[in-house]
């Protein structure tokens, strides 16, 4: 399916790995010009010359925290007016509540809230003006269903959506939309991560880990980085004008809920 987004400038955030890479090849395959983003450089370009070498578009890899004033300077000097912006950002690692003193916090709150509004901040206006925005913010299934240990990450991702489901209503007859991608369980580093902690807890195999969790999804699987990526990409297509502060969640009926 043509998205009908050839030759748009997107911004993906954290697209090295995991969903964010998923996004940034299907927007590459739906003949997007990229900016992509991560923390190690060599490993980027990488990523950066297989994604401009299998679709053929523009790929400029910066190697930057997105969290920071600096990081965001750089990554919009090499794309100072996108058409797509891909918020993405890693979550506060795992841990009960009443460990998290406010250091923590504030910090969680700055890579999960604070970051993805600064970017809105400097890039949508610029949208507006050009009759054309897609904003999709990479948040969590735990911002509808509350994980244990994951009340930080929880907490400002569910700030963030609140914050801009009336931003996103202001800016829909400008063309621009903004809306947010739930994934659950998905097959990804990060997953893999808790695998192993899990493994190192319960004396299972990691292999043993991963079959129980796909199990409790009544997919019965992991969801895979590219699906994400495609569920993205069609929010910032062209046929996506009419889906704006809306919550997408992709996580194989694990869910329960009817609305």
């Amino acid at each position: 399916m043509d998205l009908g987004i050839k030759g748009r400038k997107a911004i993906v955030c954290a697209s090295s790995r995991g969903l964010g890479l998923g996004t940034a090849k299907a927007l590459a395959e739906a003949g997007c010009d990229l900016v992509i983003n991560g923390r190690d450089g060599a490993y980027l370009a990488t990523i950066a010359e297989q994604l401009r070498s299998t679709y053929g578009v523009s790929v400029q890899a910066i190697a930057a925290d997105v969290s920071t004033a600096k990081g965001q300077d750089d990554i919009l000097a090499a794309c100072p007016e996108p058409d797509i912006l891909v918020n993405n950002n890693g979550g506060p690692p795992r841990k009960d509540f009443r460990e998290l003193d406010r250091e923590a916090m504030l910090a969680g709150v700055t890579q999960n809230f604070v970051t993805p509004i600064e970017l809105i901040q400097k890039t949508i206006d610029g949208m507006a003006d050009r009759g054309f925005g897609r904003i999709v913010n990479i948040t969590s299934m735990s911002v509808v269903m509350p994980l244990q240990g994951l009340d930080l990450s929880s907490g400002a991702r569910a700030g963030l959506t609140a914050f801009l489901a009336g931003v996103a209503r202001q800016y829909a007859d400008r063309n621009v939309t903004i809306n947010n991608v739930l994934p659950g369980k998905f097959d990804t580093d990060r997953l893999k991560g808790l695998f192993e902690r899990q493994s190192e807890e319960t004396g299972q195999s990691i292999e043993e880990c991963k079959v129980a969790a796909a199990q409790e999804i009544p997919a019965h699987r992991l969801g895979t980085p590219e699906e994400f990526g495609q569920a993205a990409a069609f929010l910032c297509s062209q046929y996506a004008s009419y889906i704006t502060g809306q919550n997408l969640l992709l996580d194989g009926g694990l869910y329960p809920s009817a609305f």
